[in-house]
């Protein structure tokens, strides 16, 4: 069986996609990405993508704004983890852990 492939998505990937990257790197091929930085999520990582998991509601519509072919077609769940937290703290990660655990 291969390994489910999953792509994070957040604002600037830069605290929650990132660190969702990198704690369940060992359980999925992991990527992430933000909708609103310098190198915004290209429709080529949407289509790697088995299950893309988003921390806000809001950037499930930024996606289906800007990929609707994508969006109609890829399993897109919401977290709703609001933008309070750093890279890799520890909060962040149970956070992550449980509701990625309740999901998948």
């Amino acid at each position: 069986m291969s390994i489910m492939k999953v792509l994070f998505i957040c604002n600037q990937n830069q605290n929650r996609s990132k660190t969702a990257e990198d704690v369940f790197k060992g359980r999925f091929q992991t990527k992430s990405a933000g909708l609103h930085n310098v190198r915004p999520v290209t429709e080529k990582q949407l289509s790697w993508a088995d299950v893309i998991i988003v921390m806000e509601d809001i950037q499930r519509s930024e996606i289906a704004k800007r990929f609707p072919e994508h969006y109609m077609q890829k399993r897109i769940l919401s977290l709703g983890i609001p933008d309070v937290y750093h890279y890799n703290q520890p909060e962040l990660i149970d956070v992550l852990k449980s509701k990625v655990n309740e999901l998948l």
